[in-house]
């Protein structure tokens, strides 16, 4: 047999010259967890139903709480892009919800703010007439 002496075949590696980016899996991940947050629903079962619920109805194939799980974790083998835009939708709205709960609660603590304001200046004028 005859060795094969021609280094360039590793010089030339196609891995080298691949741009190093974030999988789809890695992405998907995040975007489950930042769309998901385990601390809205109390826990990460609950966090997995309502993913299942929501993407469920976004994508035209099943979508098992299995898969779910297999996102979360970083094993999934492959992303469809139904499943991608359906957790960029997902966490798209679970951004406008966490925007609308702040807005609430400063609008809340602005009104906590202003009686308290009111009640010293109320105070303050009433020592200044004694």
């Amino acid at each position: 047999m005859l060795a094969n002496t021609n280094t360039s075949l590793s010089n030339n590696d196609k891995a080298k010259n691949r741009k190093k980016g974030m999988s789809d899996v890695c992405m998907a991940q995040g975007l489950l967890k930042d769309a998901f947050p385990p601390r809205r629903y109390g826990k990460v079962e609950s966090a997995f139903y309502e993913a299942h619920k929501y993407i469920s109805r976004r994508v035209h194939k099943q979508f098992t709480l299995r898969r779910v799980r297999s996102i979360w974790e970083g094993t999934a083998r492959r992303i469809d892009s139904e499943e991608m835009e359906a957790l960029k939708a997902a966490l798209i709205e679970e951004h406008l919800r966490e925007q609308r709960e702040l807005r609430t609660r400063l609008a809340s603590l602005d009104e906590k703010i202003a009686a308290f304001d009111a009640g010293m200046a109320g105070e303050t004028l009433a020592q200044g007439r004694r």
